[in-house]
């Protein structure tokens, strides 16, 4: 392995630490938060150093999904703001979303490698890792049924109180 290449994993394995201290801590990546803005910035850099392989692998179908990340980020900071939507639904799917392409490509390069001796897949193409993205995908479409089910019953509420107290304030 090159220096490079170890620089890019070690990079990379620092926004799963930060996304899943989100998860756990906030339920979500949100940006405003601490864990929300480590997650942001490492994600970036992490993606970012990934074109570093473009001289020696090329333009590749990871590069598309890396440039697909980077929207997804870009879309998960912009509705920070409010610029889109007020924070929420926008924001909670699409940085979500950009874990599970984090996890979908972590997954991808360790099982590469590991065990040393006979690896689990001999490349991102092989079929044996279709039941691990099964899995992810599965995880994924149950914790953004949860976030949204939890915006969706917050946001009722709120709005169920503002009613009240507009109808009693007359």
């Amino acid at each position: 392995m090159t220096a490079f290449i170890l620089f890019h994993t070690a990079l990379s394995i620092l926004p799963i630490g930060f996304g899943l201290a989100a998860f756990y801590r906030h339920g979500a990546i949100d940006p405003r938060t601490r864990l929300g803005r480590w997650y942001l910035g490492t994600m970036l850099a992490a993606t970012g150093s990934s074109f570093g392989f473009l001289a020696t692998f090329g333009f590749t179908p990871g590069q598309v999904l890396t440039l697909l990340t980077l929207a997804l980020l870009a879309i998960g900071t912009v509705t920070v703001r409010g610029s889109i939507r007020r924070p929420g639904y926008v924001q909670t799917v699409a940085l979500s979303t950009s874990f599970l392409m984090l996890m979908v490509f972590a997954t991808t390069e360790a099982l590469k490698h590991f065990p040393v001796n006979h690896p689990f897949a001999s490349s991102a193409n092989d079929p044996s890792l279709i039941p691990v993205r099964l899995v992810l995908l599965a995880m994924f479409l149950a914790g953004v049924t949860h976030q949204v089910l939890k915006i969706r019953s917050t946001r009722t509420i709120v709005a169920r109180l503002d009613r009240l107290l507009a109808a009693h304030s007359l």
